[in-house]
């Protein structure tokens, strides 16, 4: 049985990879401190708990080509040259931010209630950033 102060989600994820240079700057973070590159790997997860008449949460097809067009964006710069960058140290969580908000005003789709968006530097490094419909 349901409780009824659960409330059910469907989550479907995709992922992208790409690379981009970066580098910290306010603290003493040794090789951080110069340009480097990264293979990010970037994974959306979309929640609702409405499906569509096709069965669908989201269509897949379409959150692949809205992730293309803001990892293609991303790619092969520099992320400290971005204007969304401008004063903030290029960090995964600052990045996964910025990310999460340019997708979410790119969904449409009424019945997604949350976006969170999880960003990899590396193998054991990420950080994530959800974002709720108010």
């Amino acid at each position: 049985m349901i409780n009824s102060f659960c409330q059910s989600l469907y989550t479907v994820a995709v992922q992208r990879d790409f690379v981009a240079r970066h580098f910290l700057f306010g603290g003493d973070w040794g090789p951080e401190n110069q340009i480097h590159s990264h293979h990010y790997k970037i994974e959306v997860r979309l929640e609702g708990s409405e499906l569509d008449t096709h069965g669908y949460l989201v269509d897949i097809v379409e959150i692949e080509s809205r992730m293309e067009e803001l990892v293609s964006y991303y790619r092969d710069k520099s992320l400290n040259d971005l204007p969304e960058f401008y004063g903030l140290n290029p960090s995964i969580e600052h990045l996964s931010r910025i990310f999460c908000d340019s997708l979410f005003e790119r969904i449409q789709e009424s019945n997604i209630l949350a976006l969170t968006i999880r960003i990899w530097e590396n193998d054991i490094a990420w950080a994530s950033f959800r974002r709720e419909k108010p």
